[in-house]
């Protein structure tokens, strides 16, 4: 049986650590909806394949650089969150956390390219 505080220090332990992997992923899937969000309308069967490989073109070739921003954005503002519930909004609480914000980073970075070389091959299958 555990005790009232080691119950208490278990959940301070999950609940303090970033959730790195939560923000990447939604920093990433965000700035590649242009061309994510066209597939998965067909591949639901919304949209027929022809037309999503139209609009992800589109969406890509001209407003590529405002998905990307918007995912950078949604990345910035939910790190911000996170360190501000935290109350490690400073520069000692970046210092703190710098390799956990690297790993947010990367996984943002990663779930961006792996999106759009999954896209990229449906495309080649339209």
């Amino acid at each position: 049986m555990t005790t009232g505080s080691e119950e208490q220090t278990r959940t301070r332990v999950r609940t303090d650590r970033l959730p790195m992997w939560r923000i990447g992923l939604t920093g990433g899937v965000v700035g590649i909806l242009c061309c994510a969000g066209p597939t998965v309308l067909a591949l639901l069967g919304i949209v027929s394949a022809g037309t999503a490989f139209a609009w992800a073109t589109d969406l890509y070739g001209n407003y590529a650089w405002w998905f990307r921003l918007s995912g950078l954005a949604v990345l910035v503002l939910l790190v911000w969150l996170a360190l501000r519930r935290r109350d490690q909004c400073s520069i000692a609480g970046m210092r703190r956390w710098r390799w956990r914000l690297l790993g947010v980073l990367a996984v943002a970075v990663a779930t961006y390219i792996v999106l759009y070389a999954v896209t990229t091959w449906l495309g080649t299958l339209a």
